[in-house]
């Protein structure tokens, strides 16, 4: 699968690479193209973090505004340490829960060659060690830091296949490597830590942060300044409106359920699982929107979930879904 269009005037053709040309890919990042690519939780679009005209790229093709930062992923715990300073809690949280779906913000250090365009001109940055064996090969091929934001367009429901990316950047970037489906389905938890609070809940839940360091996780409010992705009032959205919490959807209306529910159109879990839950959320998310148009429903409802667990990581994506649209 290859597209062709044109960019600013320019024709595009994006490559579609296979499970292993991981070193095609990482030789792509390091020469300043855009790939998409997949981490366990979705599938992200990757660029050097240290090239200015790479990253403004990645704003450009995205439509993403530029005041919202980029997590940088990195290939080890040293290449992490070369960007930014960990203190003794966040060393303690790594040790345990990297590499993996969780995202360090913390203050850059003195030196480091990250485009001021990835942390939106702050002090601070957003790092990541993913858990994902294609996104590690990738990072080492690259041999660079490389900054990586969901692979959509702005706003819109994040893609956890190479199809769903396609659909959404085909003919704008230069290569998606599909590596299937993506094992967690949601973004990383984010967290800042002195005190630990939760910018993003993701795959590791505050609970699990709480086990290992033995203090309480704070919770960022909306309105607060936005120093991480995901933030954002409106997110994840589809085209259509998103109605919450539905036991009984009205005739404009189709269901997605969760658990024992017999009038549901699709159902992120029939047994109630939260980890399917947030496996098959985006998908379902996209494929609901696609039926809508061609079947005249105009609304989308979800069924109440659980907020425990990476069921906060699912409820989160959903009341951000659901906000009003700018």
């Amino acid at each position: 699968m290859s597209l062709t269009s044109t960019l600013k005037g320019q024709t595009l053709i994006t490559k579609n690479l296979k499970i292993d040309e991981t070193f095609l890919a990482g030789k792509l990042l390091r020469d300043g193209k855009l790939v998409a690519f997949p981490t366990e939780t979705v599938y992200g679009l990757g660029a050097r973090a240290d090239s200015d005209n790479s990253i403004k790229r990645i704003f450009d093709v995205k439509g993403r505004p530029s005041f919202n930062p980029l997590i940088v992923h990195v290939s080890s715990i040293r290449m992490a340490k070369d960007i930014a300073i960990f203190e003794k809690q966040t060393l303690k949280l790594i040790d345990k829960l990297w590499p993996g779906p969780i995202t360090f913000v913390v203050p850059l250090k003195n030196g480091h060659n990250i485009s001021k365009f990835v942390t939106a001109g702050l002090d601070s940055v957003a790092i990541r060690f993913p858990k994902s064996t294609i996104a590690q090969k990738i990072l080492l091929s690259a041999g660079v830091p490389i900054a990586a934001p969901s692979a959509n367009l702005s706003g819109r429901i994040s893609p956890t296949s190479a199809n769903e990316v396609f659909e959404d950047l085909g003919g704008k970037i230069n290569a998606i490597l599909d590596g299937g489906p993506c094992e967690v389905g949601v973004e990383s938890t984010i967290i800042k830590t002195d005190p630990i609070t939760l910018l993003r809940p993701g795959g590791i839940s505050p609970e699990d942060i709480k086990h290992i360091t033995g203090t309480e996780v704070f919770l960022s409010h909306d309105d607060e300044s936005i120093i991480a992705p995901g933030q954002l009032k409106s997110h994840y959205a589809p085209r259509a409106p998103v109605r919450l919490n539905v036991h009984n959807p009205e005739p404009n209306e189709v269901l997605l359920g969760f658990g024992n529910v017999g009038n549901a159109t699709l159902n992120l879990s029939p047994s109630a699982n939260l980890s399917e839950a947030a496996k098959n959320l985006f998908y379902m998310l996209r494929k609901l929107d696609h039926a809508l148009s061609k079947d005249g429903f105009l609304v989308i409802a979800v069924s109440p979930i659980p907020k425990i667990g990476i069921g906060l990581a699912i409820n989160d994506r959903l009341k951000r879904a659901s906000a009003p649209r700018y």
